[in-house]
């Protein structure tokens, strides 16, 4: 099937600029976000606006979604008004938010009985990756579907990894997240015991950035809170959700992950001081680093 029409769900810090790219690619982009606000642009850049989730699943050829959090997820595919309910026979719907590989095998499943196509294709690379198109999209489901919309991830980012079946893109994602935890937090003790042992911070950063300490998290997330900025490239929150779901499935395949759990508690608290809608490199905040 020639994919021509796409409608895009979600049009938040990493939608809109994925959705955006697809316009300049030339696909004709229907798009549906609760806060049509957040929408204004790419229907200013020739996208159409739809008044729900249905209605911009009805007649694509390929449906994508990147919404909040799993219960978003769920009502917007398995709603009365939802994708599923309207999408054709034959369409591919894809999605990409961080979700439960549980809910994505759901889907999955409920999508092949209408002969719908479904597949997990969450993304890593924030904010910056969805703007350059450079993200990681990381996809369970049928491999023939990984096929089909290879020209679309295309579009959106460099390494497109197909991980199995359904729920596989969803689990490699969690994955992800762990690892970020721990490189996340062992960034942000290191910069806790630079301030209690008495030495400087930014000299500190210069002498252990650059070697074998390293990492994305220190020298993009970290490096962001030490100059004082802690606007979302990833909201707080959004890292809180992913990391319980990596700790719920965790517990339900039998893993025992207790950096993941001891990083958990600390974003919770964050959240609890209301610092939920600011960047990840606020966790420095829960060790004291004040820039």
């Amino acid at each position: 099937m020639s994919i021509e029409n796409i409608g895009f769900i979600g049009t938040g810090i990493m939608g809109a600029a994925m959705a955006g790219h697809l316009l300049a690619a030339g696909f004709k982009v229907s798009v549906y976000n609760r806060t049509k606000s957040k929408a204004e642009g790419l229907i200013a850049q020739g996208a159409k606006w739809c008044e729900s989730p249905g209605a911009c699943a009805r007649g694509q050829d390929v449906v994508i979604t990147i919404v909040g959090y799993p219960k978003d997820v769920e009502e917007v595919y398995l709603g009365a008004d939802g994708v599923l309910a309207n999408a054709k026979a034959g369409a591919y719907v894809v999605d990409m938010t961080t979700s439960s590989p549980i809910l994505a095998e759901k889907i999955y499943v409920a999508a092949r009985e209408k002969g719908i196509h479904a597949v997990d294709a969450p993304v890593t690379g924030g904010d910056t990756g969805a703007k350059n198109a450079s993200l990681s999209i990381l996809v369970g489901g049928d491999e023939s579907s990984f096929q089909a919309l290879k020209p679309v991830f295309a579009v959106l980012g460099k390494n497109l990894v197909y991980m199995g079946s359904a729920g596989a893109g969803q689990k490699a994602k969690a994955c992800n997240q762990i690892a970020i935890a721990g490189a996340l937090a062992g960034a942000c003790e290191a910069y806790a015991y630079a301030k209690a042992s008495g030495i400087d911070l930014e000299k500190t950063y210069q002498a252990i950035s650059a070697g074998a300490a390293g990492s994305f998290q220190m020298s993009n997330v970290v490096r962001r809170g030490l100059n004082g900025d802690f606007e979302p490239g990833f909201m707080l929150k959004h890292f809180g959700k992913d990391l319980a779901i990596g700790t719920e499935t965790s517990a339900a395949y039998g893993a025992a992950l207790p950096v993941l759990a001891q990083v958990l508690g600390e974003v919770r608290q964050m959240e609890r001081l209301g610092e939920g809608d600011k960047g990840t490199q606020s966790l420095l905040h829960y060790y004291g680093i004040k820039a």
